[in-house]
């Protein structure tokens, strides 16, 4: 059994008219708001806020952005269409339907006939660079990205397409870089 143990009742001191109005804690938070707008005003030199899009913020190697889907010598995708990327999503956004590979020398099996990747939807995780065994999804440094509807963020092969030499690409994250 429990023996009764004693409460002890511990009354909060009374407060004062200056605690109870919170002036004190106001004026001091308004003088802070007014010393950072009259430094921003005024100083110049060290605002946190940059003047974009005449001034861009300079961004690491290895950041993570619009997806590129890379294509082989001859033009076609190196996309095998092995799942892997859209098992390895933690947002689910990608979407692959694979087809039979109608070329004359099968190099691989299949290829997708639909490869789309919702753009709002993507956390820019990188785990579908990560788990593609061919290479074949890459990340640029692309980050821009304005849509106007939900429908313009769900992008398909054609706009995910490798465009040009990946040597002159913006390339950000790759892990075997």
């Amino acid at each position: 059994m429990m023996k009764d143990v004693p409460t002890v009742n511990v009354d909060r001191p009374p407060s004062s008219l200056l605690e109870r109005i919170y002036l004190g804690p106001i004026f001091s938070g308004l003088g802070v708001t007014l010393r950072h707008f009259l430094r921003n005003l005024f100083g110049k030199k060290d605002i946190a806020t940059i003047e974009y899009p005449e001034v861009k913020r300079q961004y690491s190697e290895r950041l993570r952005g619009r997806h590129i889907l890379t294509t082989r010598d001859n033009g076609k995708l190196r996309c095998v269409a092995c799942y892997m990327c859209e098992t390895a999503c933690p947002a689910h956004c990608i979407h692959i339907v694979a087809e039979e590979n109608p070329g004359e020398e099968v190099a691989h099996e299949k290829v997708p006939r639909i490869y789309e990747i919702d753009l709002l939807r993507c956390v820019y995780c990188g785990y579908c660079v990560d788990a593609c065994p061919e290479e074949a999804i890459i990340m640029s440094r692309t980050h821009e990205m304005a849509f106007s509807d939900r429908d313009e963020a769900v992008i398909g092969i054609e706009e995910l397409r490798q465009k040009g030499p990946i040597e002159e690409a913006d390339i950000g994250y790759r892990p075997y870089f």
